[in-house]
């Protein structure tokens, strides 16, 4: 007796809405361009969040110089045989995505261009974003990798390192306060130096 035969997994999403996502170049340029209006990405706007998205500037800069890729991470990437669209949902205001997304944008030209990366902001897609809750929450980053020709899944990622996960839950669970949180996590991704987001990437690529 055969088995019948496994249904194809559709894609994540398509051609057309993936065609509407930004380049980097866009997404850091969206934020710039509200950061001159006093605003942000996103549906809540506020003096607080516009803050953040002041400071993310500032980290996705500084990434965007100083952060470079593990020698073992690059040779896994540059191994790569099958292109790949990393579709990574985000929002400017998001402190780990500041920390998170120059990374993968990195590892993305290390490709040799089996990665093409495409971001879209978090609540101009809540229906794509409410299909990776964490814990029932929109959070984010969120990495989805997606094979290029069909746009179907063959991983996930996000939106924070394991390490930097525990350190959230157990400060919420402790009453801290939003802004005792951020400074914890950001002291820890400062002296962490995006190691723990790439060992956990690296093993992703390598699975890939």
């Amino acid at each position: 007796m055969t088995n019948p035969p496994i249904p194809a997994q559709p894609p994540v999403l398509s051609a057309e809405r993936l065609a509407t996502a930004l380049s980097y170049a866009q997404y850091r340029q969206r934020i710039d361009e509200l950061m001159a209006q006093g605003q942000t990405t996103g549906e809540t706007q506020s003096p607080e969040l516009t803050d953040y998205a002041r400071l993310n500037i500032q980290r996705m800069q500084r990434l965007d110089k100083k952060a470079e890729l593990l020698p073992e991470l690059q040779q896994a990437l540059e191994a790569l045989t099958r292109e790949y669209a990393w579709v990574i949902i985000t929002e400017g205001w998001c402190g780990d995505a500041a920390q998170i997304v120059p990374v993968l944008e990195k590892m993305a030209q290390a490709s040799k261009g089996r990665i093409r990366t495409y971001y879209l902001l978090r609540d101009e897609n809540l229906d794509l974003m409410d299909r990776y809750l964490t814990n029932g929450g929109r959070a984010i980053p969120k990495l989805l990798v997606l094979h290029a020709d069909t746009r179907t899944e063959v991983a996930n990622w996000g939106p924070r390192p394991a390490e930097a996960q525990d350190l959230f839950l157990e400060t919420k669970a402790a009453g801290a306060t939003h802004e005792e949180f951020a400074e914890k996590l950001h002291g820890w991704y400062a002296q962490d130096k995006t190691r723990a987001i790439q060992q956990e990437l690296l093993a992703l690529v390598r699975g890939l």
